[in-house]
């Protein structure tokens, strides 16, 4: 009877179907009587590894095997996705698997593809599975079909269409090709609004970024149709409303209609404004640690007017910005409104629950990969070990940003798990490259060029500590310096730096011919900048300077005024000292915040006896979300001490980037009629106005600006000369000449790139002297390492 048995087993064999993955495998009942496995073979690899095959078994050799464990071991193999048959058989206690495989891809190709490089419909297909070196079929191919297509949707390629071929190759591998026809975009011809009645149809479309056209809409591409941006902008919308008193604002339904030929969009939008509400009253209820007074003191909520959900969010926030101050980092803050539908009133709770005080467990710093930890943590005056403190934190985060290291630094809070008193802060840091090889470059009315280039490293081996080398090149200067500066000489924050350089000024000349004159400057120079409290720090330093003034051609009448009273060569010892206050959020893309500084310059020892004074002021003020207003003043003052005149080379100049845009840089103040050039001033002022906003389509990148701006200011000159009858005549002169001064008015763009900062300005000139150097585009390249 066994040897039967094995007769009718050795030529019996199991094929199952495909559709034994959707349940309908039929076998015949014990078809083959349970046995112990003593060996498995598979037959029919090509590409697939047989440990793939044997993991997908549910069972093993020596186990018992029979006919509901064969159906199991097939379906498991279908599974797989890596088989279009397989068949089983057993002879003599052994069990042959028989599979074919699916056939490889080899290669994916795309033919009419222009809106997405093929790299991006790569990414794409690997998401449904679709790899070089995958298995292939039809299942497949329809899923890959439907991804590119979705990726065309969302563009608004609504017409597009996509056909597979796939052309055999040895060894049992495809190459796939997508053929693409994508058709024209769809783009939106009209927004429709139902149901507003107070407030405008033109003025909700002023919220939406979703547009039916505009000039930008090339860049900005919000003429496109797509379900994430329609749901964007009806958040806008509600919240416009929630912000002017709405509270029973809602939006009944959105409709996307398209055309039959594919090419245009109607959204049409159905919402209900309801009444608006008036804010009657804001009380405080719960546990506010015996300080109510210090919360009702911050409350900014206008009473009387319509409730604004915005504010009361903003309030919830500075609450709980109030209670981390007090160690309490997760109190619970609850606006409570209650409506009043028969007066339209809301009368407010601020309901608060503390919690917990809780102490710092762990500072942890992320995505610093190449600055140190401790450059990071001697900025951190929350402390580990101690109560938390909401305060010291965002100061703690705002000197970090200051470093002008990193592009983006966030900070997180998290409960210590099986704790209910302590936190984890966790940094997280964005580095930005803080080597730069800059070039920037002026182009002036009379075709003239001027240069410069430096190269620096602001965090050398992400120590923190600065190296910088500068070269510049311009109509009148050449500059070389060189920079160091550590602002950690010692633990508790003293910073020294020391300066190597050398200027020479002379005419711009093809020929750089010796027998122009020439101004040259060589000095060293050390400093050391002192901290007094968290924003505010005292610089000092002493340095040696030798200053020639060579006679040749074209020297300015200043110059040669100078050298007749005091000689050719000049050696002073400057004693420096300066103040300086930061309080601004960020030193890369500030948005808040003021920055003093305050330099004076004075001479007591050797040839020249002067003192020399500046002082500038910044105000970052945010408008909204969006939009910043930047205003920068300076203001510079010389004069000589005892005997002693102002020395004409430690002369103010103006014009440029910085002073007065639209103007070449090195110019303003005593102009020389004979040589056409400037010789500067002993006194300077200057304004400049700017407003920054977005780029369009840039979201919330601050990195990339588009501002306009106006700028003012002057040098102003002991002297003016003049021709009288043939002969030079100098005029004395005195006060600040605010008369004189320039203004210019202008737009510029800015981008903190990958490969460094660029800068980028036209100016036009709207109060100038006829003798001015007028330069109205301007720009400034840099790249980063």
């Amino acid at each position: 009877m066994r040897s039967t048995l094995s007769l009718c087993f050795k030529k019996r064999s199991i094929t199952v179907a495909a559709v034994a993955l959707l349940g309908a495998l039929s076998l015949p009942a014990r078809a083959v009587e349970p046995f112990t496995l003593q060996d498995i073979r598979v037959e029919g690899l090509q590409h697939a590894e047989p440990g793939t095959v044997f993991a997908s078994l549910p069972f093993r050799i020596g186990e018992v095997y029979d006919d509901d464990k064969g159906t199991t071991a097939i379906q498991s193999l279908y599974a797989t996705g890596l088989f279009s048959d397989v068949r089983l058989s057993t002879y003599n206690g052994v069990l042959v698997i028989s599979v074919q495989e699916r056939p490889t891809i080899a290669s994916l190709s795309f033919t009419g593809a222009k809106a997405f490089d093929n790299q991006a419909l790569i990414s794409a297909l690997r998401s449904v599975g679709i790899a070089e070196g995958r298995p292939f079929d039809k299942a497949l191919a329809d899923q890959a079909e439907q991804e590119i297509k979705r990726q065309y949707l969302s563009q608004s390629y609504y017409s597009a269409a996509v056909e597979i071929t796939s052309t055999p190759i040895e060894n049992n591998r495809v190459n796939v090709n997508f053929i693409i026809t994508e058709g024209s975009v769809a783009k939106i011809n009209e927004i429709r609004i139902i149901g507003n009645h107070d407030v405008s149809t033109s003025r909700l479309l002023s919220e939406m970024s979703l547009t039916s056209g505009g000039w930008l809409t090339w860049y900005t591409k919000n003429d496109r149709y797509s379900r994430e941006k329609l749901n964007a902008d009806l958040e806008k919308i509600r919240s416009y409303y929630l912000n002017r008193g709405y509270l029973d604002f809602q939006i009944n339904s959105t409709q996307v209609e398209i055309t039959p030929d594919k090419e245009s969009i109607a959204l049409i939008v159905d919402l209900t404004e309801g009444p608006q509400y008036i804010l009657s009253s804001v009380e405080l209820e719960g546990d506010y640690l015996g300080r109510e007074d210090e919360f009702k003191s911050i409350i900014d909520l206008s009473i009387g007017k319509p409730y604004n959900a915005s504010e009361v969010s903003a309030l919830v926030k500075s609450f709980s910005e109030k209670f981390g101050s007090y160690g309490f980092a997760f109190a619970q803050i609850q606006p409570q409104p209650s409506i009043d539908r028969e007066n339209g009133t809301v009368a407010l709770r601020v309901v608060s629950r503390p919690q917990r005080r809780v102490y710092v467990r762990h500072v942890n710093i992320r995505g610093n990969d190449r600055t140190r930890d401790e450059v990071i943590r001697r900025e951190f005056r929350q402390f580990e070990s101690a109560w938390y403190d909401w305060d010291k934190i965002q100061l703690s985060r705002d000197r970090v940003d200051r470093l002008g290291f990193f592009t983006e630094v966030n900070l997180e809070t998290s409960p210590v798990p099986n704790t209910d008193d302590q936190v984890d802060i966790t940094m997280q840091v964005t580095e930005k490259p803080t080597g730069s090889l800059t070039l920037g470059a002026g182009f002036s009315s009379d075709d003239k060029v001027s240069v410069n280039a430096g190269i620096s490293q602001e965090n050398v081996f992400g120590t923190g500590n600065y190296l910088g080398l500068g070269i510049s090149s311009s109509k009148y200067n050449r500059q070389f310096r060189l920079s160091t500066l550590n602002p950690y000489f010692t633990q508790e924050g003293v910073s020294r730096g020391f300066d190597l350089y050398y200027t020479t000024t002379r005419p711009y000349s093809s020929t750089s011919s010796s027998q122009y004159y020439s101004i040259e400057t060589a000095g060293a120079a050390f400093r050391f900048g002192v901290p007094f409290s968290e924003v505010d720090k005292v610089y000092f330093g002493l340095g040696g300077e030798t200053t020639r003034i060579k006679p040749g051609w074209e020297l300015p009448r200043a110059y040669e005024q100078y050298i007749e009273q005091y000689g050719e060569r000049s050696t002073y010892f400057p004693l420096t000292i300066g103040w300086g206050r930061d309080s601004r959020d960020s030193s890369l893309v500030p948005t808040k915040g003021t920055l003093h500084r305050l330099n004076g310059e004075l001479s007591l020892l050797g040839d020249t006896h002067y003192f020399k004074g500046t002082y500038q002021y910044q105000r970052w003020i945010p408008l909204g979300r969006d939009f910043t207003f930047a205003f920068n003043g300076e203001i510079g003052y010389g004069r000589g001490i005892g005997s002693k005149d102002f020395p004409v080379f430690k002369n103010f100049y103006g014009g440029g980037q910085g002073f007065v845009r639209g103007f070449e840089s090195g110019t303003f103040g005593r102009y020389d009629i004979a040589t056409d050039t400037y010789s500067g001033g002993a006194r300077s002022y200057n304004v400049n106005l700017e407003l920054y906003a977005p780029f369009p389509g840039s979201g919330s990148d601050r990195t990339l600006r588009l501002s306009a701006f106006l700028d003012y200011g002057n040098v102003a000159t002991d002297y003016e000369t003049s021709i009288v009858n043939y002969e030079y005549v100098d005029s004395k002169r005195s006060g600040w000449q605010f008369s004189d001064a320039r203004m210019s008015v202008g737009f510029g763009f800015s981008w903190i790139s990958p490969l460094g900062p660029l800068k980028f300005s036209y100016a036009i000139p709207i109060k100038k002297n006829d003798d001015d150097k007028i330069e109205r585009f301007q720009f400034q390249i840099g790249t980063s390492f």
